[in-house]
């Protein structure tokens, strides 16, 4: 039982001394005469201590208008009146318990034995008691007995010797009711009982909350108890972590696990709060499952990579020049040999050694052509003078160049230039023969020079012999002339 009863003052505790004083001298239940001779003190003791308290209640009053606790002065009526704790408090009993009030203080009792609504019963007047006939007659005036006042609270029927909450031992004594062990509490089934001196207790169990009566479940995700996941539980939870990470001790916060110390890479592994990150040496490439290194074929990245062939290694490439080339400084880059420098060739003392990208040639002697001689080691000249040169070409020039397949066109290769300038003579240069697949054409860039122009890619290895012819025409003097130039190109496999 929740007991909220507030102590007597001073002022109450005398006039329950008071009352106590005639009920139990004034109010007895004997014939009138059954009290003569004994009867005699006890109304003047009553009479002392009524004046008694009239003085002391006055001097009380004259305090400053002072209640007791659980009154309040009423200034209207000029006395203190008694304080309605059930009415004021608002709801002080709680777990199914009634608030009754009492005269000074309150009282909680359990719902089923305070039933509303009360019906008040009709006042129980005092019997009066007459003195014995045997006891000797006294002139003292008996005061009458006081009226009963109905209290302002419920009156509990059957009121047993101890107090709510209690259980008359068979020793007398009164011993605490365990409402939680006898199922005589008025916990709601979620609640959890716990008994108490007089009464009990209803709570929840830890990981609920008391809500509208009942006890329900706390969402601890919702409140931030896990560093990372959270599942919640009837009153509990769990915390777990992501991959990558391992839960602590405390069972809520998750610490980052070093992966690497497996070795799950091929080469190099990085460690990451929550992963891990693999890494290839030069060369390789990481697979799709992130941690196994394979081979990087650097050469099928691009055609450019190396000037000829690349040839793929593990974790490597190589370039590899074809014959007649080495492998330059940047080991990309191809380089013609140049035999005739180096001396790897095959020529001859009587020959001359020619080079060309990617390879030599031996070039022979030089030999005319009849009615032609020879005036220099890569000249022939017919004479003027010599009827059999008349519709002949008065010189004949021998050059030698090479040409890199693929060269970029159009591309200004060769130029030829009159070296003897005649009065009123004017030249015309000209492609005479070895043109056949149309690649070249003479273009005219003044009076007494012309250009060869490559307009066509040509592929190699070729050799192609051009005559270049210059016509000299003089109207002057009637003369027509001609001088040659028998270009060899020596066109080069590849394009370096």
């Amino acid at each position: 039982m929740l007991s909220g009863e507030r102590g007597l003052g001073f002022g109450s505790a005398l006039r329950a001394l008071l009352l106590g004083c005639l009920a139990r001298f004034s109010i007895l239940r004997r014939p009138p005469t059954a009290l003569r001779g004994s009867f005699t003190p006890f109304p003047s003791l009553c009479r002392m201590l009524s004046a008694l308290a009239f003085v002391l209640l006055c001097v009380q009053s004259a305090r400053g208008q002072v209640c007791s606790p659980g009154f309040a002065f009423d200034d209207a009526a000029g006395q203190c009146r008694d304080v309605d704790e059930c009415l004021t408090l608002g709801r002080v009993c709680q777990g199914g318990m009634d608030c009754v009030n009492r005269v000074g203080g309150y009282t909680c009792v359990p719902s089923e034995v305070y039933q509303r609504p009360y019906r008040q019963s009709s006042p129980v007047l005092p019997e009066l008691s007459y003195p014995e006939p045997s006891d000797p007659v006294s002139d003292t005036f008996l005061p009458a007995p006081p009226r009963f006042v109905e209290p302002s609270y419920p009156r509990i029927r059957n009121p047993a010797l101890c107090t709510l909450g209690y259980a008359l031992a068979a020793d007398g004594t009164c011993n605490d009711i365990d409402e939680c062990e006898t199922n005589s509490h008025q916990c709601h089934h979620t609640q959890v009982c716990i008994n108490t001196a007089g009464g009990y207790t209803c709570t929840c169990a830890e990981g609920y909350w008391l809500f509208h009566g009942q006890c329900q479940d706390i969402d601890e995700c919702r409140y931030g108890y896990c560093q990372q996941l959270c599942a919640n539980a009837p009153g509990s939870y769990s915390c777990s972590c992501n991959p990558g990470f391992v839960l602590n001790p405390d069972g809520r916060t998750c610490q980052d696990v070093d992966e690497c110390e497996e070795e799950p890479c091929n080469h190099a592994c990085f460690n990451t709060y929550g992963s891990f990150m693999c890494n290839c040496d030069e060369g390789f490439e990481l697979a799709s499952d992130g941690t196994t290194c394979m081979d990087l074929d650097e050469c099928s990245f691009s055609e450019f990579l190396c000037q000829h062939t690349c040839v793929n290694s593990a974790g490597s490439f190589s370039c590899v020049c074809p014959p007649g080339y080495y492998l330059y400084d940047d080991d990309r880059s191809c380089e013609d040999i140049n035999e005739c420098d180096t001396g790897n060739n095959t020529c001859t003392t009587e020959q001359v050694c020619f080079n060309f990208q990617g390879g030599y040639t031996c070039l022979g002697p030089l030999q005319c052509e009849p009615p032609h001689v020879a005036v220099s080691d890569n000249q022939c000249m017919c004479s003027a003078e010599n009827p059999a040169c008349k519709d002949r070409p008065f010189t004949i020039l021998y050059r030698h160049m090479d040409l890199p397949a693929g060269r970029s066109v159009p591309a200004d290769i060769f130029q030829m230039q009159a070296t003897t300038r005649y009065p009123g003579a004017f030249y015309i240069f000209q492609i005479k023969s070895g043109n056949d697949g149309r690649e070249f054409y003479m273009r005219q860039t003044s009076h007494v020079s012309a250009t060869l122009v490559l307009v066509r890619p040509i592929k190699g290895p070729k050799k192609v012999v051009l005559d270049l012819e210059m016509v000299t025409v003089n109207n002057v003097i009637n003369f027509r002339g001609s001088s040659i130039i028998q270009l060899t190109i020596f066109v080069s496999e590849h394009p370096f």
